[in-house]
């Protein structure tokens, strides 16, 4: 989607530490490719998407509701569907900064604040 970057090896792959994306194909895929990867400190949920940006999106949208059970699904899409791009582009800017204070913090662990 972004061939300069590819061309020109300009860009970093920052995945979790999850088996998939640390097997020994992965690696040597990545590293046949020359595709620089940004190492997941581990135990650090800090650093996912999902923790610091999609979940407690979710939450305040569902926070003091009861939901039925045939709506378990379709109340959580119907949030999710409400995303916008900008939402998406803050989410990883907000990323990039955690990952700067992550660094910084020589990886130790420390809170990241996802208020409103």
């Amino acid at each position: 989607m972004r061939p300069d970057p590819w061309r020109t090896n300009t860009w970093l792959l920052h995945h979790d530490n999850a088996p998939a994306h640390v097997a020994l194909l992965t690696r040597q895929f990545l590293t046949d490719n020359n595709m620089t990867v940004k190492p997941h400190p581990p135990y650090s949920p800090d650093l996912a998407p999902s923790d610091f940006f999609l979940f407690p999106k979710l939450k305040m949208e569902l926070k003091g509701r009861r939901i039925q059970t045939e709506e378990i699904q379709a109340e959580p899409q119907a949030v999710l569907n409400t995303l916008r791009e900008n939402d998406f582009q803050e989410c990883f800017k907000k990323g990039h900064r955690t990952w700067d204070r992550c660094e910084a913090s020589e990886e130790n662990y420390f809170e990241v604040y996802s208020g409103p």
